[in-house]
């Protein structure tokens, strides 16, 4: 046994494991991705990993819809500050920004992208549809979107998370590079861009 798995709560033990694995799973995607590799990121044995989890199946479910969960949670908490007097410019902005702190964790940026391209997937392509449309249906509902600005705020972050995954930023030097990010990510490109640069690296 690993010497965290002593200390820990059960809940505490699952956010490390759920951590270790967005890292991995983002790192290597969900066929890389081994429980083996997760323990040891978590510090504690594999068989705890699938003890607790049962499967690598199920558990890059959970990741997924740790991630998705926190997503939800981050723009809900920026849909409550609104008081009605925004411009949907303002409100896109908003969100925009909580999304790029979200997933200034690259783990999480990562790990979304391996959901979505999982789509032809008979048990991970209903759960990316039905995340993807959770969070639209969100933004509709409780941020107020028109499907139109529903459509553009989400053409946009897609946009900008393909830019993130690609490392883009490692080139805002370059004029082109820089107007690119600038022009996709709007005003919170520079806070954006500083959060991406404050986040750990890893190999």
């Amino acid at each position: 046994m690993g010497a965290t798995e002593g200390r820990l709560s059960s809940e505490d033990r699952r956010e490390q494991i759920l951590a270790a694995a967005t890292a991995v799973f983002g790192e290597r995607g969900y066929a890389g991705g081994t429980t083996d590799a997760i323990a040891r990121e978590a510090g504690i044995s594999q068989a705890y990993v699938v003890r607790m989890f049962g499967s690598k199946e199920q558990l890059f479910l959970e990741v997924a819809r740790r991630a998705v969960g926190r997503l939800e949670a981050e723009f809900r908490a920026v849909i409550s500050q609104f008081s009605g007097e925004e411009t949907m410019l303002e409100r896109q902005s908003a969100l925009g920004r909580a999304y790029g702190e979200l997933v200034a964790d690259r783990g999480i940026l990562l790990s979304l992208l391996h959901l979505f391209g999982l789509g032809h997937d008979p048990v991970f392509g209903p759960e990316a549809r039905d995340s993807f449309l959770g969070v639209y249906r969100l933004v509709r509902e409780e941020a107020g979107f028109s499907p139109e600005d529903a459509t553009d705020f989400f053409a946009r972050g897609m946009l900008n998370t393909i830019l993130l995954a690609m490392r883009m930023p490692d080139r805002k030097e370059d004029p082109m590079a820089f107007e690119l990010l600038s022009t996709s990510m709007g005003p919170q490109c520079e806070a954006i861009l500083a959060l991406y640069e404050d986040a750990p690296a890893r190999a």
